[in-house]
């Protein structure tokens, strides 16, 4: 209980109820059916590493995927990294980014320090040819967890992601065996909950 208002924790979602309390948190709109769906898709996620207490922004999203109607306010189709390694040359790091808005293809590259930087770039790139509001958003922190240690370097891994607009904040959550993937899962999310509140104008 937070002053008058009590908030579900993510981690204690262990029921439909929890669920549709989460919801109504988040201004979404959802039935006891919706919920068992969100519910199960929340434990098959945690399965893979997710943990949504951490990344509510990415919980909030995953409420209104869910809802029948819901519209992305972008695609994504497909992303590429790459890293060139020459002696005695600094290592580049580039991405290129295809996505879909209202139709529309979008492909954009960028060079950055690291795979990871030159994707966000590049998503960057693509969304602001028709989002030029989220220029004010940026990225405040970026935090990687070995999940499973013992595996070494196929360990799966969770990326944590915190951005900021002005005095707002809001963390996002990625999971996979490939640091990559993981880190374009929380980057995604964080521009669309940008855009599904208050940046989609």
């Amino acid at each position: 209980l937070v002053g008058n208002i009590q908030r579900t924790v993510i981690s204690e979602l262990s029921g439909r109820g929890n669920v549709l309390d989460k919801a109504a948190e988040f201004g979404v709109d959802m039935n006891s059916e919706e919920a068992r769906a969100v519910l199960q898709q929340i434990k098959e996620l945690e399965n893979e590493g997710f943990a949504f207490e951490a990344g509510e922004a990415s919980m909030a999203l995953l409420l209104r995927r869910m809802k029948a109607g819901y519209k992305r306010p972008f695609e994504m189709l497909d992303f590429t990294t790459w890293i060139s390694v020459r002696d005695g040359v600094p290592m580049v790091s580039d991405a290129s980014v295809k996505i879909r808005i209202d139709g529309e293809v979008i492909h954009t590259a960028s060079e950055g320090n690291g795979p990871v930087n030159a994707l966000s770039l590049a998503l960057r790139k693509a969304l602001f040819t028709k989002y030029p509001q989220l220029q004010t958003i940026h990225l405040a922190d970026y935090k990687v967890r070995i999940l499973d240690g013992e595996n070494g370097t196929g360990a799966r891994v969770r990326v944590l992601i915190d951005f900021v607009d002005d005095d707002r904040r809001w963390s996002t959550v990625g999971a996979s065996t490939n640091i990559i993937e993981a880190s374009w899962h929380a980057l995604v999310d964080s521009y669309e909950y940008a855009l599904m509140n208050g940046k989609g104008e």
